[in-house]
């Protein structure tokens, strides 16, 4: 737009003052979910092991969606079940059969956009006006669910196992910003 431009060449100087000199740049970013693995919040091997939690079993003849994938319950905790009671009750400090990253997180999507005005307002003074957008769709970008599906032996699955309580990134933000250059 404005002078030696396509359109608005041989405007006057209040519109090329408001038209031209625009430039805008995006940034997309789009990413698949982060694996993470479905755990127990104790230790019932008793080896001592912090760093590693012990995972659950699948639950045999599970045919359940495994994703629902709502912040309420994003993967399904009735697909596992704890990793050591036998069929006849016996209980054995063993590990389950989950592999490690089996689960997959949400993923994120996000677009930021800036737009920015260069304008002369004499020979030797120009003005530059900012405008910039983060997350300008305003997607809800949730963050890694809770992976605890049992908290204890005796307790049953968690209520909050497969729950999201936090996103990932902030809701839609705009700033503005001017500056007279001399």
């Amino acid at each position: 737009f404005g002078p030696q431009k396509h359109w608005l060449k041989n405007a006057g100087a209040v519109t090329r003052l408001v038209a031209a000199g625009w430039t805008t740049s995006a940034i997309v970013n789009l990413q698949s979910g982060f694996p993470f693995t479905p755990q127990l919040g104790y230790n019932p091997t008793g080896n001592g092991d912090t760093r590693n939690p012990i995972r659950p079993s699948w639950a045999p003849g599970y045919n359940g969606k495994l994703y629902p994938r709502t912040a309420t319950q994003w993967f399904d905790p009735s697909a596992f079940i704890l990793p050591y009671v036998t069929v006849d009750g016996t209980q054995y400090g063993t590990f389950g059969n989950v592999s490690r990253d089996s689960l997959q997180g949400p993923g994120l999507k996000e677009l930021d956009l800036s737009a920015t005005k260069n304008a002369h307002l004499t020979e030797r003074v120009g003005f530059e006006f900012r405008a910039e957008f983060f997350n300008l769709l305003n997607h809800t970008n949730y963050a890694t669910p809770n992976p605890v599906v049992y908290t204890s032996a005796t307790s049953g699955i968690s209520p909050t196992a497969g729950v999201i309580t936090a996103t990932a990134t902030t809701s839609r933000q705009i700033q503005f910003g001017a500056k007279i250059k001399f």
